[in-house]
């Protein structure tokens, strides 16, 4: 398989990685095309036989948090971001319990939301997240148990109308 069809193959993922980082499409979008656009202009640093996506993953991710410092929004943890004005479909409790879900996530610490991200969302293994976002698998594992538990106490509640959204972030086997 060629590196255009790897990457090819991977947009899903790096589009939803993007769209769930940003919470903006356009924005998703802009850096998903940033990233295929950086890693064909540096194919030599990708190695045989490496994992594509960790590494698509990687340029995104780096691409993502110099975009932050560029606007100067580091800290996605303002009193009123994008995410609490959002509407959650007409009539649908599924709905208003993903909108509850994703109005928590944007509440976790950048690093405890890429990581919980990347886990569960990407279904990484920890080795995976670590490499990408270069820390210890250590950190991985503390980060996302800190993310776990953060977004348990956010949304808060009946634990019982709650429950599956913890099927999603589950520690993994």
């Amino acid at each position: 398989m060629s590196l255009r069809d790897d990457l090819a193959a991977c947009l899903p993922q790096l589009h939803r990685y993007a769209r769930a980082l940003t919470g903006d499409a356009a924005w998703a979008e802009d850096l998903v095309q940033d990233t295929v656009e950086r890693a064909l202009g540096r194919t030599s640093l990708l190695r045989a036989h490496s994992n594509t996506r960790a590494w698509l993953m990687t340029i995104l991710r780096h691409l993502y948090i110099d975009q932050l410092r560029k606007r100067h929004e580091l800290a996605l943890d303002a009193d009123d971001p994008l995410w609490q004005q959002l509407e959650a479909p007409a009539g649908e409790i599924d709905g208003l319990l993903l909108l509850d879900v994703q109005r928590a996530l944007y509440r976790l610490p950048l690093e405890q939301r890429e990581v919980l991200l990347l886990v569960a969302l990407e279904q990484l293994s920890y080795q995976e997240a670590a490499a990408i976002l270069q820390v210890p698998v250590g950190t991985v594992m503390s980060r996302l148990s800190r993310a776990r538990e953060h977004l348990r106490e956010l949304l808060g509640g009946d634990a019982g109308s709650r429950r599956n959204v913890f099927k999603v972030v589950r520690k993994r086997p």
